[in-house]
């Protein structure tokens, strides 16, 4: 018995130490390959058009892509818990209506009072996703789906098939939507500050490094004593909070707002997600690449415009990475398996 004991190799923390090592190296190259690819599509399109970079080029690009980036951020903190939520998209159109038409009917209210509006209604609807989900135990893909269709019929019924147009929305509101500092618009800075925010969160703290334990495998999560029932929740409802900033964003941006705002907008987030690197299996992934991969699309979209390409190829071309990025995402887990195996095997002998 003596024997059999002194014999057990002891654990030294090598395993894990190699996997999150592995796993940082592969997150690295897919968020190179995808700075690599945004270069190479900017590249083509200058080519093509010398004016492509042109200051006011830039900020388009940078204008086009920031909702989506923005939405993608709380789609990330879903994902790597192995969750989606296919709502955002009406969560946004519902939020922008909301935000515009109580400022429009309230001519003296703050800007800020608006805004609030819009991000409460998120932060309600992700409430009533996170439920669901996590109290309620319903896959995410079934509870979101529905909820899309519910928010956008909510959406539809509160408009009454009207529209709020620019002319009724405060200066301040649209001034802010339209606002830079040094050449950068405020809807950039704040998607930044966003993506910044939860990159920091996701990496430093310990609630967030469980989002990743959970996606990697919840059971075993339950077994380590995660919450797992409360961070699916939170991660519902910091989604939702999103939504609803970016609807505000969406009203400042647009000025007139329907109840169609932000329709399909949702499968583009999913994608940004995906092609940048975040695994829809959950427990990988950044905002950071989330990001880069929503300026990758918009970039892309931009280019094929500059290249004569007709709009039908943009989706074809989208649909394409999506494909891509997730058969990749299948295999480097094989693969980090396989070399997580190999370097078990080597710590026991």
């Amino acid at each position: 018995m003596t024997t059999e004991l002194t014999s057990r190799p002891k654990p030294t923390g090598a395993e894990p130490a190699t996997a999150r090592r592995l796993a940082r190296r592969v997150g690295r190259v897919r968020e190179l390959g995808i700075a690599g690819a945004l270069v190479l599509v900017v590249a083509t399109a200058t080519i093509a058009n010398p004016r492509f970079l042109d200051p006011q080029g830039v900020r388009d690009l940078l204008l086009n892509a920031a909702i989506v980036a923005l939405l993608a951020v709380g789609q990330t903190i879903v994902v790597v818990t192995r969750n989606v939520d296919l709502s955002v998209g009406s969560v946004l159109g519902l939020s922008a209506f909301l935000t515009a038409d109580t400022l429009a009917s309230n001519p003296g209210l703050p800007v800020v009072a608006g805004m609030a509006v819009g991000v409460l209604t998120g932060v309600a609807c992700g409430v009533l996703n996170g439920l669901v989900v996590a109290v309620g135990r319903v896959p995410s893909l079934v509870v979101t789906l529905g909820t899309l269709y519910v928010v956008r019929g909510l959406d539809f019924a509160v408009a009454q098939g009207t529209q709020v147009g620019a002319a009724d929305l405060p200066s301040g509101l649209l001034g802010f939507g339209g606002g830079r500092v040094l050449g950068v618009p405020y809807l950039v800075l704040v998607t930044l500050a966003a993506v910044l925010l939860a990159a920091f969160y996701l990496r430093s703290y310990r609630s967030g490094r469980e989002l990743y334990a959970i996606g990697s495998h919840p059971e075993a999560a339950v077994l380590a004593g995660i919450a797992v029932g409360r961070r699916v929740f939170a991660a519902f409802v910091v989604s939702g909070a999103i939504a609803g900033l970016a609807g505000t964003l969406w009203t400042a941006r647009y000025g007139t707002v329907d109840a169609a705002a932000g329709t399909g907008l949702e499968l583009q987030v999913v994608a940004a997600v995906v092609v940048g690197g975040v695994a829809i299996f959950g427990g990988s992934g950044t905002v950071v690449g989330a990001a880069l991969g929503a300026l990758l699309l918009s970039t892309i979209s931009g280019c094929l415009v500059v290249l004569g390409v007709p709009a039908f190829w943009q989706q074809a071309i989208t649909g394409a990475l999506l494909l891509a990025a997730i058969s990749l995402d299948r295999l480097v887990a094989l693969r980090l398996a396989a070399a997580l195996r190999r370097s078990s095997g080597r710590g026991r002998t």
